[in-house]
């Protein structure tokens, strides 16, 4: 054959080594560092204290205190990832320091230009993300044990205590729980290119049973987060100005660019996991919740990005099963749309619990007007995020939208009865 058609027929087998995604740690940045060279000091005493002086009401007059640092001096990848998660923690606490009332329309050019050269040389956003607050903020006690509920603590935190250091936690351990599925993939993928329905099959199972584990560490939540603090307080830090009716301009970073510029708020969406899963099985979501998932992507480092993208590429895994008419490897694909399906539903569970019933809770309190005890955190809460996610999205819309294509992912012959235990 000419050299043309061999190297079209030749393809190196798919893998994750491109992406900055380890066979150990996944999405998890492995080993973040917990400290800045000396010269950056300044902004590690403050980020460290962001809840007691947001608390104190001091955190803006600290910030506008800080030095100018110049950002050159911070060099390795990871040094670049604490400062991005250092500088997006200030930005939230300064921007809601005092609540939906008391906003700024400026972040002041002593955080905002060194975050803005930042988040350029990563190709982040200039707004607190999961790639910071979850990825890249945490530490093992022991250095040699595992991650895990005992193990495991978040270097930077926002206001919300306990209940702020556990959400955080609990959403390490989700993508701690994938890391199997993300093993998988180029296996799953490799396997669809050489046509071998018992390496596919094999490989789905696993992914399977990672996303069932991802559902188990979701149900933490319930014991480490308490959902009037997590409404009351901490969800106002997550939210960004973009598609938020209390900053509807957005922020000026002062020193970067005159006009105001929109950034989302942190949400789930932002981890790549739930984007890999879909791309792999199919699952195809409609225009609206289709067009923030995407945007979404832009909040993600850039080889987390590609390789969603790149996933989205390779031949269907779906046709694939459909040709094979294996029973095995049908089976296998439907199990493991149905757990996906499953981890969807799951996490509408802990939406609910953690925003609408605490939202339908203030309303109620507001009405009465008359503060119970434990109703003066929720009452006092944001009333313009009330149906909002943090991401901004119209969230149990979008969510029940999102785990309903999930369905029509499963193939046509099955898909009947699965549709009815649902």
């Amino acid at each position: 054959p000419s050299m043309a058609s061999a190297e079209t027929d030749y393809k190196a087998p798919f893998s994750l080594d491109s992406y900055h995604v380890s066979e150990e740690y996944g999405f998890i940045l492995p080993a973040p560092l917990d400290e800045l060279p000396p010269y950056y000091q300044p902004w590690m005493d403050i980020a460290l204290r962001v809840p007691e002086l947001v608390h104190s009401h001091e955190l803006r007059s600290y910030v506008n205190k800080m030095p100018l640092l110049k950002s050159e001096f911070l060099q390795k990848h990871r040094e670049l990832r604490l400062a991005h998660l250092a500088l997006g923690t200030m930005t939230m606490g300064y921007v809601w320091q005092e609540g939906e009332t008391g906003k700024v329309e400026v972040l002041p050019r002593t955080l905002a230009v060194p975050y803005w050269e930042v988040s350029q040389r990563l190709g982040l956003p200039p707004i607190l993300t999961h790639a910071d607050a979850v990825l890249a903020n945490w530490k093992k006690k022991d250095p040699d044990g595992p991650i895990d509920e005992e193990n495991v603590e978040m270097l930077l935190c926002l206001p919300g205590g306990e209940s702020a250091r556990g959400f955080l936690m609990v959403t390490l351990l989700v993508e701690q729980a994938a890391i199997p599925a993300l093993r998988n993939i180029p296996t799953v993928i490799n396997g669809v290119r050489r046509r071998d329905p018992e390496a596919v099959a094999e490989a789905l199972e696993v992914i399977t049973r990672s996303i069932q584990d991802m559902t188990a560490a979701l149900k933490l939540m319930h014991e480490y987060v308490e959902p009037s603090v997590f409404y009351g307080i901490m969800r106002i830090f997550l939210s960004g100005w973009k598609d938020n009716p209390n900053m509807p301009n957005g922020l000026i970073y002062e020193g970067v660019q005159t006009q105001p510029m929109q950034y989302s708020g942190g949400s789930a969406a932002q981890s790549s996991l739930l984007h890999c899963f879909d791309e792999l099985l199919g699952v195809k979501h409609e225009e609206n919740s289709s067009s923030f998932l995407i945007r979404m992507r832009d909040y993600m480092p850039p080889a987390h990005k590609k390789l969603i993208q790149d996933i989205s590429l390779q031949p269907s895994l779906r046709s694939f099963v459909q040709q094979q008419a294996s029973e095995a490897l049908t089976q296998s694909f439907h199990l493991c749309v149905t757990k996906l399906l499953a981890l969807r539903s799951y996490h509408i569970n802990v939406v609910s619990r953690f925003i609408t019933v605490p939202a339908a809770r203030a309303r109620q309190l507001r009405n009465q007007s008359q503060d119970s005890e434990d109703g003066g955190v929720i009452s006092r809460a944001p009333t313009a995020l009330e149906e909002r996610g943090t991401g901004g999205s119209g969230i149990m819309t979008f969510l029940k939208t999102v785990r309903d294509h999930t369905k029509e992912a499963l193939l046509s012959e099955t898909s009947e009865e699965i549709k009815h235990h649902n």
